[in-house]
């Protein structure tokens, strides 16, 4: 089955069950908003590469060291949503876990680090952190 972007999604996460399909939800899985679904039910399929190729370029733009993106997926909220540490000892999470984002890992040259970049129409994050998400500091958190 194919989700509303045409992407097979749905047929390769392992929450399916959770989920309940993309186009059997309207684009709301887990709930959430689906940034692909939205831009293509607001404005067609162009206005949604269109999106995809514009984040791709703010993210070139940031000249961040060794932070080449060349695609953006579809990533679950529930796997990119981190807990940060801020300066008083608190944490925060900046995104929200039944969304469905733009995103990708790069793995920084020469370090066991890689750097997380997630994003929709709205917003533009970009992180570092180490094995299985640890450690993690925000470098870039911009309104789009």
């Amino acid at each position: 089955m194919k989700s509303i972007c045409g992407s097979d999604c749905c047929e390769a996460c392992p929450r399916k069950t959770d989920c309940g399909g993309c186009q059997e939800t309207g684009g709301h899985p887990f709930g959430g908003v689906c940034v692909a679904a939205k831009c293509i039910q607001d404005s067609g399929f162009d206005a949604y590469q269109n999106l995809r190729q514009s984040l791709i370029r703010e993210i070139q733009a940031l000249g961040i060291p060794g932070l080449a993106v060349k695609d953006l997926y579809l990533l679950n909220g529930f796997y990119v949503n981190l807990a940060y540490p801020l300066p008083n000892g608190e944490t925060v999470k900046l995104l929200t876990d039944q969304n469905i984002y733009f995103g990708n890992q790069v793995e920084i040259p020469g370090s066991n680090r890689c750097y997380g970049v997630v994003a929709d129409e709205k917003y533009l994050l970009v992180s570092e952190y180490g094995p299985n998400g640890s450690d993690p500091e925000i470098l870039c958190y911009q309104k789009r």
